[in-house]
């Protein structure tokens, strides 16, 4: 989706962040460092916007009321240029919060939302086929809850193979596909053995 005219400009060098309230989102809605954004939202926003979405919202729970963001030291911690007065990779991935609703503008600031809603079903249109059909797969089998990192690793990778293998990719292709999205060989080639030995979808570990 290409940026328009009045998309904002961030021209001075700082901005204010502040937490954006949504009575509705926020009761259900997935932190911006969970498993459903990495594997659903990612796709959406882009790495660039997803990482700086999750720095802003790390803000927030150091500061909940607000804080004042420095842009430049800020784009630098993410690898990302920055000139004061133009438009740069870090300009444009705070317009992309502002363009997929994450975040809004306010007075001499920006809202950020600390939960964000599930994709709608026009960007599940967009997305890959193992993707929609990994979404599919979320509610019956989620990733969310008090399991460890390790699980949660090879619960994500399992979900993806089965998707894949659901819409008939190669073996190879699903550890390939798995490695690309920063799968572990081992999980990786575990997840797609397990996919296509069994065909049927992998209950992921549920939470204590």
């Amino acid at each position: 989706m290409p940026l328009t005219a009045a998309d904002p400009t961030f021209a001075d060098p700082t901005l204010v962040i502040v937490p954006w309230y949504d009575e509705v989102v926020d009761p259900i809605g997935h932190d911006p460092r969970s498993q459903y954004v990495e594997l659903f939202w990612l796709n959406v926003l882009g790495p660039t916007t997803t990482w700086l979405l999750r720095r802003l919202v790390g803000g927030l729970d150091q500061y909940p009321g607000g804080y004042e963001l420095d842009l430049e030291q800020t784009a630098k911690a993410l690898g990302l240029g920055y000139t004061f007065g133009t438009v740069s990779p870090f300009t444009r991935a705070l317009q992309r919060c502002v363009l997929f609703g994450v975040a809004h503008t306010v007075d001499g600031g920006l809202a950020v939302r600390r939960r964000l809603p599930e994709v709608s079903q026009r960007q599940l249109a967009r997305m890959p086929e193992y993707l929609r059909q990994a979404h599919r797969s979320w509610h019956r089998t989620p990733l969310s809850g008090a399991v460890s990192a390790t699980a949660q690793v090879h619960a994500r990778a399992q979900l993806l193979a089965d998707a894949m293998a659901a819409v008939g990719d190669d073996p190879d292709v699903i550890e390939r596909q798995l490695l690309g999205l920063g799968v572990p060989p081992a999980a990786a080639f575990d997840a797609m053995t397990a996919a296509v030995s069994a065909g049927t979808p992998h209950d992921a570990p549920e939470a204590a």
